[in-house]
């Protein structure tokens, strides 16, 4: 897997990923959820911010399964899916990632031809604190 660029902004993004936490950017003076993240407030130019908990819910906006790989580094592993996820309480953010069978499961072990836009999702994080998708569980 390649590993994700982080940046000053982006950097607590993915040190609360490795704890098994998804947080979000928001500014500190309107409240305003913001992602990707980033220095200043598009609402209120604030430069103050702070990372807020998210209950890891949403639901599939968009998916694809590239048919050959996009990445040749992950040949190996094709075919997969690349979804984007709205998230529950805030459903102006949209996170990408991969939607899998289970927690530590393979990037294909979730059949293509189930994945539906809507469907419900819970995320859960591989080895490495990258953000994988799971369906929700009524």
């Amino acid at each position: 897997m390649l590993n994700p660029v982080t940046d000053a902004d982006g950097a607590p993004f993915w040190q609360y990923a490795a704890q098994g936490e998804l947080r979000v950017q928001a500014c500190a003076d309107c409240g305003e959820p913001r992602f990707p993240p980033r220095p200043c407030c598009p609402h209120c130019q604030s430069f103050a911010s702070e990372w807020r908990p998210t209950s890891g819910r949403g639901r599939i906006w968009s998916y694809v399964v590239p048919h050959p790989p996009l990445l040749p580094e992950y040949a190996a592993q094709a075919p997969y899916n690349v979804i984007v996820v709205e998230l529950a309480e805030t459903p102006r953010i949209r996170l990408v990632g991969n939607l899998v069978s289970g927690p530590g499961a393979a990037l294909g072990s979730f059949p293509a031809d189930r994945i539906r836009i809507g469907a419900r999702v819970q995320v859960v994080f591989d080895g490495d604190g990258l953000p994988q998708w799971v369906p929700e569980r009524p």
